[in-house]
Formats: structure tokens, sequence, C-alpha cells
């Protein structure tokens, strides 16, 4: 292994605490392990991931509509329960057009969107299997689900065959990614190192490179992203039937690798508060970067799926109903749920892209039927 750079001039890890709690040493010792620098799709996978002590896998609220709560940040249903309500509609279409009965969403969270699926599609769901890594939450979403204990399993492992409709709102964006750097000319991956018993960036010189070409000689830097596209090869493997929703923020190929995005899309939620240093209150906080919806539909276009849709997910709400019978609701839940169409909340930085399984007769859902984009990844 090449001696890798640290950056302790050009990204230092200013205000940084000291690495000494249980989640750092954890880190620290894996860095120790590898010869002194990690990738940082590692880092990322042990600071969100770590059993029992990373992000995702401690016993943190994250969700939730206020900082007051303990939440860090709020996803669209907490927002409002039209949000689960309308995509029912089309969950229901999907349902029907494969002949299937079963229900698969990963990462649930709160349980939220689980709860106002259930509560919407009735008998037409026979099973809902929910695939978490967080104990924690898993017990949340129990409890969020009492009602509905007879029909929701969990898992921790997929099975060889999948039939059913699979749902992701916001996963994609909380898997590892690498980071690569391009700096005088010459690509580089940046990890992570330990630096005066600090985190710090660390750059050693790569093949790997971004799926486009980014113009111009400027310092760059951006991500990119195995473990989501190797997540849909993998479900695209397993679905004999049915349908894959992905919901998330992000853009496609064209715009993601813009040569004016140089700084890349990585960025922490805490406490309802957005930065972009993920090597600070590291187990504290989310890390995330935006998705790369062009990737993410070749890598299910490839491995076999039908690409059914691409739009905002403020056109996919609006072609699946959200606003029917909103003038029958209170002002403050029409607020919310215009906050998941609106511009400048949720409604066009979040996706919605759509999958079929090969082995299913044509069918058009309801939530591309007017804006679809597919034409633009």
């Amino acid at each position: 292994m090449t001696n890798p750079s640290i950056l302790t001039t050009d990204l230092p890890c200013p205000g940084g605490k000291a690495i000494t709690d249980t989640v750092t040493d954890t880190i620290t010792h894996a860095i120790s392990e590898a010869g002194g620098w990690l990738g940082f799709d590692e880092f990322m996978a042990l600071a969100l991931y770590a059993p029992g002590l990373g992000y995702y896998a401690n016993a943190s609220r994250k969700f939730g509509l206020m900082p007051a709560g303990g939440s860090d940040f709020v996803t669209a249903p907490e927002l409002s329960p039209r949000f689960g309500h309308t995509l029912a509609r089309q969950v229901a279409q999907a349902l029907h057009a494969s002949a299937t009965t079963q229900l698969w969403e990963f990462g649930a969270g709160s349980g939220a969107l689980a709860l106002q699926l259930l509560d919407a599609l009735g008998p037409r769901v026979e099973r809902y299997t929910i695939v978490d890594l967080s104990g924690s939450l898993r017990e949340r979403q129990r409890a969020t689900l009492a009602a509905h204990a007879g029909k929701v399993h969990w898992a921790s492992e997929l099975p060889a065959q999948l039939r059913g409709v699979v749902l992701g709102n916001e996963v994609l964006d909380a898997m590892p990614v690498k980071l690569l750097a391009r700096l005088n000319g010459v690509w580089h991956e940046r990890g992570v190192a330990v630096y005066e018993g600090r985190f710090v960036y660390a750059d050693r010189p790569t093949e790997l490179r971004p799926p486009l070409e980014v113009a111009g000689s400027h310092d760059y830097v951006t991500e990119i992203h195995p473990q989501a596209e190797g997540f849909v090869r993998t479900l695209a493997d397993r679905l004999q039937a049915g349908a894959m929703f992905l919901i998330d923020y992000g853009f496609p190929e064209h715009e993601y690798y813009h040569p004016q995005r140089s700084m890349g899309t990585v960025m922490c939620h805490q406490a309802h508060r957005l930065d972009a240093d993920a090597l600070v209150d590291v187990g504290d906080k989310d890390i995330t970067a935006h998705v790369n919806f062009t990737g993410i539909a070749l890598a299910g276009q490839d491995a076999g799926l039908n690409v059914l849709g691409y739009t905002s997910q403020g056109r996919f709400l609006l072609n699946c109903g959200l606003l029917d019978g909103m003038e029958h609701v209170s002002l403050s839940e029409r607020t919310m749920a215009q906050k998941l169409v609106n511009e400048h909340e949720m409604g066009e930085l979040f996706k919605v892209i759509a999958f079929g399984a090969a082995s299913d007769a044509p069918w058009e859902p309801m939530g591309f039927s007017a804006g679809d984009r597919t034409h633009t990844l």
C-alpha cells in the first residue's frame, strides 16, 4: 500500500472531539488493523452500523419532527400520514398487476410508513416483512405496528426468492459510498486515518473513476456507489414477481457529476441541522450521500429488471392522488402535506424510481402517468 497523504491542511477535523468513545475506538482499531488507512465506505459502515454502537445500531431516537424530542431528522411518513396513504394507491396497483400479496420494506425507521400502508391496504396485504439492522428501531417498529402484529415480520436476511412489492424510503442514501478526490489532475480514493488523536481524511492514488468524466482540471471531490448498486442487483436476482419502489434524494448521472458539484454530496444530520463533517460526533449523527439514480437504474436493468419509471417525489405523489380530499383536512395537515410536493421542500430533491420483475406482464404505474423523467437518466 502506498502511504496515504494526510490532509491536515486542506480537510482538517476542526473542532473534532478526541477519539475516546466506544464507536470511535472500534473505528480506530479498524484503521490500525488496516495499516493506518480505511476507505471512507468502510468508515461510514462502522459509523452507521457497528453492532450496538453505530448511529443506526444504537438507541438514539433519530426520527421525529422536532429536535426537542431528541430526533435528528424527519422523513416523509413522519411529516404527513398522507405520504403512506397516497403511496398505498401505487402499491395496490402493483400488487394487483403482479398478482402478489406481500410487502417488503427496507430500513423501516420508526414504522410510520408501514403503519400507513397497512392501515390503507387492509386485506390486500397478507404479509409485511421489514428488513432493518437496528435492534432499537425494530422494537420501536414493533410497538408502532402492534395493531398489525399478525401480518408484520422481521428478517435479518433475504430469502432466495421474493414475490411482492419492495419499498425503500431513504435507504439508498444511508448506504456507504466510496469517496474519490481529483487533486492536481490525479484521482485518489479518500479514506480516513488517525492524526493526533482525531480522525482526518487521507488520500491515496487509485484506478477508480466516476462513471462520467468530470470536465475541467480543478480539484474535485465526489462519490461512487458500489454498495447501493449491489443492493439493487441482489434484489433483482431475488424478485420473481412484483415491483420495487425506491424513494430518495439525488440526481441523474449528468447532474450528479456536474463540474460545479466539486465538493461531493456527503452530509450529516444532527438535531435537525446539516453539516458536511462526517469525522466528528461519530456515531451520534447520520451520514448520507445523494443517490446517483442513473447508476441505480442501470444496476437494476442490467440485472434483468424493467425500469417502470423515474420522476420527482412531488410529481409521483400528485399522480397518485395526494390532493384528493385535501379540502376536508385541517390547515396544519395541508401544510405538512404540501412539504411533500413543494419544489423548495421535498418535492423536487427527492425522486422515485420503480422497477418491475421481468416475468410480469407489462403495466404502467400511476405514479409516472405524467412527468416521467426516465429519459433523463
